[in-house]
């Protein structure tokens, strides 16, 4: 075997047996590796604890401390090392075992030499592209959360809120935020007044929805002492909190008609009475307003005033749900997990691919909020330095589309789907069908041949 340029890489092998720990060390020292040796699970740890090792090689049967505890102690206190294992061929379980608590291979006795070489190169490439994954993941999360507050997503539907959020954070233009539940736009509201030039000022916010109507007037305005029974002092309401700053109100939708009217005029003139006084309380506060309703269905229907609706809705910004958000899913995934494990002390550092591939198929029915749910749960539950697929307390389910679910179909029936749709469209004209697709006349033609008599059917030039 070729010798390689391996200077500056160092491997610790262990091994009780010191034939086989001397046989190694003298091979990997010819290739032009740097040694370190450990008889045992114990001596390893005072090694690595002396100096830094790029690839641990450790057999699985030894004395005081197993190849499988060590393991499990490495991946808590040296989590990026690259760990081979090696095992007689009857002790196969055992290495099931070592590569689910986190070893990167596994190689049987006799260690074919050829082999753990090139088992030892795939695991510093490993290692390398998992910093490097990192350190990208690192800087977006970063770049997403510099600029617009403690929001996290690079997809382009988010581009597209944050480029609105910055446009308008410098104006006194109430702003409306629609979208469904647990979509984030709380935090948005938050983030644009942390853009503007209120951020120095208060932001207060308010859930319309958990309130009765009795005192969702008074936590608006506010009330005089003596305003109705229990009110035995004066109380400043949620206008004259963010006086000089932002107001947010969320659920918008759900106050009732008398309130809307009293909400209307605080927006034209800037001024109200508290409940129960005369006076007029003059303030200077930015709304920024929230509901997960249509509510242009709800001015339709009677339940807004169509006037207040157009007060609020100066600018509107759509908060797009988890499901459309693509990589987003997994960057707000690793920032909760590193949130949630810090909180509750657990040495959870990442997830698997496996995991990675199941968030990222979730429909996530409630959003962002659904997924922080989701993944305290597993940090919580997690065993391991890792969250697997089935630490998740959710099932993946494909997107279906017509009779096809996305992902789970192949490209023939997606294929098919399209064309069949747009025929469906074009009322069977193939020359139509084929403008929308962007194909050729023959290909349709072509692939309705394919397809039998019910692809044909109804088609026309």
């Amino acid at each position: 075997m070729a010798t390689k340029n391996n200077s500056g890489t160092t491997i610790l092998v262990v091994d009780d047996d010191s034939s086989i720990r001397e046989a190694l060390s003298d091979l990997l020292r010819g290739e032009g590796y740097s040694v370190l040796m450990a008889e045992d699970g114990v001596e390893a740890i005072e090694r690595l604890n002396e100096a830094s090792a790029d690839v641990m090689v450790t057999d699985l049967d030894m004395p005081r401390m197993g190849g499988l505890e060590l393991l499990k102690q490495v991946r808590q206190s040296h989590r990026s090392l690259p760990v081979i294992v090696v095992t007689s061929a009857e002790e196969l379980s055992s290495a099931i075992a070592a590569m689910r608590a986190g070893a990167d291979d596994y190689l049987t006795k006799p260690v074919d030499f050829d082999v753990l070489s090139l088992a030892i190169e795939r695991a510093l490439e490993g290692r390398d592209v998992k910093a490097e994954n990192e350190t990208l993941r690192r800087q977006l999360r970063e770049r997403s959360a510099g600029g617009i507050g403690s929001l996290i997503g690079i997809s382009p539907a988010m581009q597209k809120v944050y480029r609105v959020a910055r446009q308008v954070a410098g104006s006194r233009a109430t702003v409306l935020v629609t979208g469904e539940s647990g979509t984030g736009k709380g935090e948005l509201a938050r983030a644009i007044h942390g853009l503007g030039p209120r951020a120095s000022q208060p932001f207060v916010s308010l859930h319309c929805a958990a309130l009765v109507d009795s005192l969702l007037e008074s936590e608006l305005f506010g009330h005089e002492k003596g305003a109705f029974t229990g009110a035995d002092k004066r109380r400043l309401g949620r206008f004259e909190q963010a006086n000089g700053g932002t107001l947010f109100l969320d659920e918008i939708g759900e106050i009732p008609m008398l309130t809307q009217v009293k909400l209307l005029r605080v927006l034209q003139e800037r001024t109200f009475e508290r409940v129960g006084g005369n006076e007029s309380v003059k303030v200077d506060v930015r709304l920024i307003a929230a509901t997960n309703r249509n509510l242009v269905e709800e001015v339709e229907a009677g339940r807004f005033r169509a006037d207040l609706y157009y007060r609020l809705n100066v600018v509107q910004i759509d908060m797009p749900p988890l499901r459309v958000r693509g990589a987003d899913v997994v960057a707000l995934a690793e920032h909760f997990l590193q949130k949630f494990a810090l909180e509750n002390h657990k040495r959870v550092t990442s997830f698997t691919d496996r995991a990675r591939a199941k968030m990222a198929s979730g429909r996530w029915q409630g959003n962002v909020r659904a997924l922080e749910n989701a993944i305290e749960r597993a940090v919580v539950l997690c065993e391991g330095s890792e969250i697997d697929e089935e630490d998740l307390p959710f099932e993946s389910a494909p997107e279906p589309i017509g009779n096809i679910r996305i992902p789970g179909a192949t490209m023939a029936e997606i294929e098919r789907y399209a064309i069949t749709k747009t025929l469906e469209a074009t009322e069977g004209s193939t020359t139509k069908a084929a403008e929308l697709l962007d194909v050729s006349v023959r290909t349709i033609q072509y692939r309705l041949q394919e397809y039998g008599p019910a692809g044909k059917e109804g088609r026309k030039r």
